[in-house]
This record gives C-alpha cells, sequence and structure tokens, in this order.
C-alpha cells in the first residue's frame, strides 16, 4: 500500500513514520526543502521521544521516504494525507490557506482515483471545501469522470508521547462519505487492529468536530481544576487532597485534574479559539469555552504573581532562576506556553532571568532572543537567584539536590507551578515554598 502524508510537522511526520513502521510505503512532504534533505540525513526537526529511530529505521528500509514535489509522487498513490498547519489566524479562526494549497495541487495534478484524508486539525465542513474545490478544478481540466473520495481522520496525538500514542491510541476516529473511502482506511489501519484498539469510523462532520469537542473538553478540565485550586487557597483547603477526592469517582476520572500555570502548546489554545470562532460564525456563542479560554489566560499570570506578592512588589533587580520552557515535559514546543508569559512580565519587571530546559531552549531562543539566560543546567540557572520558578514540570526537575540550592542561590525561595515538590519537606530544608492551590 502507497500513501503519501503532506506536512512533517507532529501530525504529519510522526503518522509517516508510524505508517511505515507496520509496512505500508510512505512517502512524505513539505515544501521546506531544507527540512526535507535534513530529514533524509536523519535529522528531525522537532523533539519527539522514538520519533528518531522509527523515521531512520524506516528510511533505510525504504519505506519511508522524502520529497518537495508532491506532483511528480501523487498519482502512484491511493491515499494523500493533507497534515499541514492550520494556525489560528487573528481573528481566532483556523488558518485554511496552506490545507487549501495542496487541495489545489492535487486537483491541478491528479489523473487517477484518490482518496484525500484531512488529518489536520480543521473547522467542521474543510473536508468539504476539499472535496468541492477539487471537483471544480478537475471540471475546469475537463476530467469530468475522474472519481475521487474525500475523508476525515483526525489525530489525538499528545506532544512527548506522539509514538506511542500513534501506535497504541484509545481509539482513531474516521469520517468517511463512500463504502470505498471507509474500505480503503480499514485496509490501512488493520496492522494496527491487532493491538486491540477502535476504528470509529462515522460521517465527515462529526469526525471533524470530534476532534475540537475532545479537546475543548480538556481543556475545560484543567481550567476547571485551575479554577477550583485558587479558591481553595482561599478557603484554605488543599487542591491536591480534593483532587483525590474527585478523581476516586468513576463518573469523573483522574485525567486531566491537575492544577498548574495554564495550557499552552499547538492544540488546546488555537483549538478553542477556532471552535468559539466556528460557533460565532453560526450564530451561536460557546460561553463555556469562553470562560475556559479566559479562566486560562488569567493563570498563565498566577507565577508571577505568586513572586510579585512575596517580595512585596519589589522586583527590579531580582535575579529568577526558570525550570521549563516547553509547555510541557517531553516536547520543545514552546508555543503558548505558560513560561514565555511570565518570562515576559518578568522582564518588563526589570528583572534578570536564568532559564533552563531540557529540550526548549533553542525554541524559546527564537521567541525571546537573547533576554534571559539559557543555563548549561538546573543549577547554573539558579546561580544567586532571588527564588526558583517551576512551569513545567520535567522528569529532571523532580529531585534536585536541595543542599546545593541553598548554596547557589541568594535566596531560598520556591514557586511550584505545578505541584511537584513537597511544601513541608522544603520549608524543614529553609525554603519558602508556594505551590497552585496550597497553603
Amino acid at each position: 500500500m502507497k500513501i503519501a502524508v503532506v506536512g512533517t510537522g507532529y501530525v504529519g511526520l510522526v503518522s509517516g513514520a508510524c505508517f511505515a513502521e507496520m509496512g505500508v510505503d510512505v512517502t512524505c512532504v513539505d515544501i521546506n526543502n531544507e527540512k526535507i534533505e535534513a530529514l533524509k540525513q536523519g535529522v528531525i526537526p522537532i523533539y519527539e521521544p522514538g520519533l528518531k529511530s522509527i523515521v531512520q529505521r524506516n528510511h533505510e528500509a525504504e519505506r519511508l521516504h522524502f520529497t518537495t514535489d508532491l506532483p511528480s509522487i501523487l498519482n502512484g498513490m491511493e491515499i494523500v494525507f493533507i497534515a499541514v498547519g492550520t494556525p489560528s489566524d487573528e481573528h481566532g479562526d483556523a488558518d485554511l490557506s496552506q490545507v487549501m494549497q495542496v487541495a489545489e495541487t492535487i486537483a491541478d495534478h491528479v489523473n487517477r482515483p484518490l482518496l484525500i484524508v484531512t488529518k489536520s486539525t480543521v473547522p467542521v465542513g474543510t473536508s468539504y471545501r476539499v472535496r468541492d474545490l477539487i471537483r471544480r478544478r478537475l471540471d475546469e481540466r475537463g476530467m469530468h469522470q475522474l472519481t475521487f473520495d474525500v475523508a476525515s481522520n483526525p489525530e489525538f496525538l499528545k506532544e512527548g508521547a506522539a509514538v506511542n500514542d500513534f501506535m497504541s491510541p484509545d481509539r482513531v476516529v474516521v469520517g468517511v462519505e463512500s463504502e470505498q473511502a471507509k474500505e480503503l482506511m480499514t485496509k490501512l489501519y488493520r496492522p494496527f487492529l491487532l493491538n486491540n484498539f477502535r476504528v470509529i469510523f462515522m460521517d465527515i462532520l462529526s469526525s471533524e468536530m470530534t476532534k475540537y469537542a475532545s479537546n475543548a473538553m480538556l481543556a475545560t478540565r484543567i481550567s476547571f481544576m485551575n479554577d477550583i485550586a485558587n479558591l481553595c487557597e482561599r478557603v484554605g483547603a488543599d487542591v491536591n487532597m480534593v483532587r483525590r477526592g474527585m478523581g476516586s469517582d468513576s463518573r469523573i476520572g483522574r485525567s486531566f485534574l491537575y492544577p498548574g500555570c495554564g495550557y499552552g502548546g499547538s492544540c488546546f489554545p488555537k483549538d478553542i479559539r477556532a471552535l468559539i470562532s466556528v460557533a460565532e460564525g453560526v450564530g451561536y456563542e460557546m460561553k463555556l469555552l469562553k470562560a475556559v479560554e479566559a479562566v486560562n489566560n488569567q493563570q498563565k499570570n498566577i507565577l508571577f504573581e505568586k513572586l510579585s506578592n512575596h517580595f512585596g512588589g519589589k522586583l527590579q533587580g531580582l535575579t529568577i532562576a526558570l525550570w521549563g520552557l516547553s509547555f510541557k515535559p517531553e516536547t520543545d514546543d514552546v508555543r503558548d506556553a505558560p513560561s514565555l508569559t511570565l518570562i515576559r512580565s518578568l522582564l518588563d519587571a526589570g528583572v534578570t532571568v536564568r532559564a533552563y530546559d531540557p529540550a526548549a531552549i533553542e525554541e524559546a531562543r527564537r521567541v525571546l532572543g537573547d533576554a534571559v539566560y539559557y543555563a548549561n543546567d538546573i543549577y547554573d540557572a539558579a546561580l544567586d537567584a532571588d527564588a526558583l520558578i517551576v512551569p513545567t514540570e520535567w522528569k529532571v526537575f523532580r529531585l534536585p539536590n536541595w543542599e546545593v540550592l541553598k548554596k547557589v542561590m541568594r535566596s531560598r525561595v520556591v514557586i511550584d507551578g505545578r505541584n511537584i515538590y513537597n511544601g513541608t519537606e522544603l520549608a524543614s530544608l529553609g525554603f519558602a515554598y508556594q505551590g497552585i492551590g496550597q497553603l
């Protein structure tokens, strides 16, 4: 079976590599020639555990190929996945320009039956827009008899665990409008069925909505717990105890009930904005999701507020150590990361920032430039620091040598944005500790 995956970001590269791992002949396509040439040499443009070995192994086995020339390989494919970016535009809508450019290329060069699958996160109805554009272009080319199908196959990959999620997912959602498309997608995913996960077939519009609805629910749980955590601090409750009590209810469960300093990344922020915009386009107001977004934006300021309160608002001239730049562990993605909001506030207040992250320093440097000092390790970051702030819960941060930190830090203050430390233990070591939702 031969397929093409257009776009070599998180979704496209992981999907293509994992399909190849299962024996499919895959060609990954991208307009960025530098990225494609690097991939041919085994250089991975993103930090994703386990991905590099899969890409290299399957490229060497000639099951995984890379090109910038979609027209040259298009008519040798059974399926073409569209997995390009759909960032938010200035109005919060998903920018579909890259999706439609791929559709135009397909329409101008296809000459045999093909299944076109939208894997990018797109608003409801996008697959039909792709279908209509291709049909119109084919008719203009005089190819009225050429048949093709469209389908929707949204991804549910977690950055930092994308390979495992693809190989052993909770479920695969596929939207189709023809039996032929269903049969072809069943054939493609058949090797994965040995892992006993479900392929859920539905109509295309419902599959597109499922992606947005899933991310919206997860973001809602995060903002809800952050709201509860802030209230816990004011009434004297411990959010960690509250979370355990809530999570033991089988109707609620434990997932995504961890309070913190807000969510970020490439999915939740833009998908929430896009779903709000989709609703507005049909005359409906998503009041709950607007509140979810508002709570998250507010929560991204919580660490700066705690720091400012501790020092009585006198932050000018302080040095702050920052552990964690990526929006979550096991990724180098800093898009909409709470750390960036914090750093900008610190810099505006005249603070010197010393930051360390195991993977995201170069990505952060692209955004922040040299406005902060990028440390070599956690102790270098803490050198002469008046406070340590932890926005990201990387495993390497969990068991630091507190005796070393006592020696290198100027002031023993720890503000824990992910509740990974024990406040009582740190107090016994002489540290002033603040978490989220705790006294």
